[in-house]
């Protein structure tokens, strides 16, 4: 087993937190997390995460780096434990050696100006973005500097800091400025500006050669890029002889520089690029035209794409998306299944992003037939994933309780209760797929975004029965709720009462007659990353009560876009992968309208939600949450007559219909009191 690489900056540098570890244990580190992120959904129990492909170089490898400009001078990367401390990373390990010299030039470029103050420094300076270049005699390098906007001033002076650095190393053939507005969390800006040299130049990766541009995406290994080249044509079964009578067509989103179209079409394939860089999707046709390949470039978002090309569905022999670290959005996810293309490759950064969408596509129709983790970033715990989707029947909806006229199931996020123009698939058509549920309609609904409990009928003529059962004062909905900010312990807000607040955290929601008599009582359980999860009890089934009640008290519900706070949503998509309304309905208890029986059903927390609290706030807030019987089970507390199916799972109650498992909510949370 090789020895761990060894660092001088290893002991407060963030940038490698694996480096400790000799290289085998590194891969099983990697191939961990794709397990454990598999294993978050049972929709993908079944799919196999193959050993970590290693990479022959763990060293001198990086042909990209993006570093954080800290105070007198320093570049690197934020130090260990959190924070904003800018660890400065002179001889760093895992640089190209062009790539490090820039840096290194950079570094006394700033510490003169600063220190001497022969030269004036850069104004607003945050980051660097420094990538290599192969396609010529020599390794050369693109520079971009990342300022602020409002500190960047006058632009002439900018262009006579990027002359000067021109000048002065010899590797570059080009810098740019990215203008940064500040409130983003990514590194590079809204806006490039070319300061001096050359907009863009040659690349190289593998046998082709494409046109890299300031900002523009690529791997940061580039061997390992090549293997992911070569997996993605075999597992498409591009390129294989003898060559098929038509080219294969593949559609490529997330296309980057085009580095895996150009690789495709090498092998034959016909290309169509999308790509929403601007200066990336304007390079890729040169770079085909170069290379006498065809390939067809896009200058658009995903989402749009796919939006405004229904006609293009049954188009496509394959698919490639290799999106950034937030994953595929949902509206592209729907998108693609709209398609209809026979396979789908999929290359992620990111196994918590990849198996929220991985669970998101099975019910659209696609099933995970293999995954293979690559080393894309030795030293680090990043791994990178190649994914093959096939097309496969929608994944069934999941039962959690059953009898001859009721029927519990558990509604996924991003899926409407009923068939949509702008949704591809409902709750109902899951449904009526089931055994003896033909003709089922819900009893309960949730909102789109929303995940948890829902009550269907197994025909329409029981439907007014279990109105007057869900509509009962004895039945209860209990939702597990993320909150923008720290909630007090408890309270309520309700609409209609007269007088002051009666307990701690009461409020008004917002004028609404829709919304009058309408109560949601809360309990905080647990805080995360500076925010809040709370067990929540509706009282009145308002539209949208919940998303609109914490909205009025200033804690609106992560990730909701209608009434919640739009930057903290985007940093929860950016850094956790939250891409939908932090609301699951996690338990509802009713008496049965026929027998009497109480019955208590719950879901399991989703694993796109449990991600986001694993990432969020450590594994520590998932283990409290679930001491505090919270994050719910996949299962019922009653059994059905002996002569009916058995539910999802192992009962957990006694034959008389006694609950065994202790009941989540505590005297204090009675929503009667």
């Amino acid at each position: 087993m090789e020895d761990p690489v060894t660092c001088e900056h290893a002991d407060r540098c963030g940038g490698c937190p694996a480096i400790h570890l000799a290289y085998g244990e590194q891969l099983a580190l990697k191939r961990g997390r794709v397990v454990q992120a598999l294993a978050r959904y049972p929709s993908l129990e079944l799919v196999y995460a193959d050993p970590v492909l290693a990479a022959e170089s763990t060293t001198q490898y990086r042909t990209r780096a993006k570093l954080i400009v800290g105070p007198h001078g320093a570049v690197g990367l934020f130090a260990k434990g959190g924070g904003h401390d800018v660890v400065d990373v002179p001889r760093c390990r895992v640089l190209s050696p062009v790539v490090g010299r820039v840096v290194a030039s950079v570094r006394t470029y700033e510490t003169t100006a600063q220190s001497a103050g022969t030269h004036p420094p850069i104004a607003g300076l945050r980051a660097i973005d420094v990538r290599e270049l192969t396609g010529g005699v020599a390794p050369r390098a693109l520079l971009t500097l990342v300022v602020s906007r409002s500190s960047a001033g006058d632009l002439a002076l900018l262009r006579t800091v990027g002359a000067r650095l021109l000048a002065e190393i010899p590797e570059l053939v080009g810098v740019a400025a990215s203008l940064h507005d500040g409130d983003s969390p990514q590194v590079l800006g809204s806006e490039t500006v070319l300061l001096a040299g050359a907009a863009s130049a040659a690349d190289r990766v593998g046998e082709c050669a494409h046109v890299a541009t300031f900002g523009s995406f690529v791997q940061a290994h580039r061997a390992q890029a090549v293997r992911i080249h070569e997996l993605i044509a075999a597992s498409l079964g591009i390129g294989k002889a003898p060559p098929p009578a038509q080219p294969p067509r593949v559609l490529d989103l997330y296309a980057g520089s085009g580095a895996i179209a150009l690789a495709l079409a090498r092998r034959g394939a016909d290309v169509t690029c999308v790509e929403a860089f601007g200066p990336a999707a304007a390079r890729i046709e040169e770079a085909a035209a170069h290379n006498e390949l065809r390939i067809r470039s896009i200058h658009s978002d995903v989402a749009s794409a796919l939006r405004t090309a229904p006609d293009q569905a049954g188009l496509w022999d394959a698919i490639v998306v290799n999106p950034p670290r937030r994953g595929v959005g949902p509206v592209a996810r729907m998108g693609l299944a709209r398609m209809r293309a026979p396979v789908i490759a999929y290359v992620s950064c990111d196994p918590d992003t990849l198996t929220r969408d991985l669970d998101h596509l099975a019910r659209l129709g696609y099933r995970c037939a293999s995954a293979q983790p690559l080393d894309m970033i030795p030293l680090s715990d990043e791994v990178e994933t190649v994914a093959i989707l096939r097309r496969a029947p929608p994944s069934a909806a999941r039962v959690l309780y059953e009898d001859a006229q009721l029927l519990f199931v558990e509604k996924a996020p991003h899926e409407p209760m009923t068939p949509s123009k702008e949704h591809a698939g409902s709750l109902i058509e899951r449904v009526q797929r089931l055994p003896n549920a033909q003709a089922a309609v819900p009893v309960t609904k949730l909102d789109v975004g929303t995940s948890g409990v829902v009550l269907f009928t197994k025909t329409p003529a029981g439907i007014a029965a279990l109105d007057h059962a869900v509509n009962a004062s004895a039945t209860r909905h209990v939702y597990l709720v993320g909150t923008r900010g720290v909630t007090p312990t408890k309270g309520s807000i309700a609409r209609g009462a007269a007088g002051p607040p009666s307990s701690v955290g009461d409020r008004p929601a917002q004028d609404d007659p829709a919304m009058q008599r309408a109560r949601t009582k809360y309990r905080r359980l647990a805080i995360f990353a500076g925010h809040g999860v709370a067990r929540v009890m509706p009282d009145g089934g308002r539209g949208h009560q919940i998303r609109r009640h914490f909205a009025s008290i200033g804690h609106p519900v992560l990730g909701d876009d209608r009434h919640g706070h739009a930057s903290t949503n985007r940093h929860f998509e950016e850094k956790y992968g939250l891409d939908r309304t932090f609301l699951h309905c996690v338990r509802v208890e009713l008496d049965h309208p026929q027998t009497g029986v109480r019955l208590v059903v719950e879901s399991a927390l989703p694993g796109d939600l449990a991600s986001v609290l694993d990432r969020a706030g450590g594994p520590g807030t998932l283990r409290l949450l679930e001491q505090k019987n919270a994050l719910g089970r996949a299962t019922s507390s009653v059994p059905p007559p002996p002569s009916g199916p058995m539910p999802a799972r192992e009962s957990q109650s006694t034959s008389d219909g006694r609950l065994l498992r202790a009941d989540i909510v505590s005297e204090e949370d009675d929503p009667h009191d």
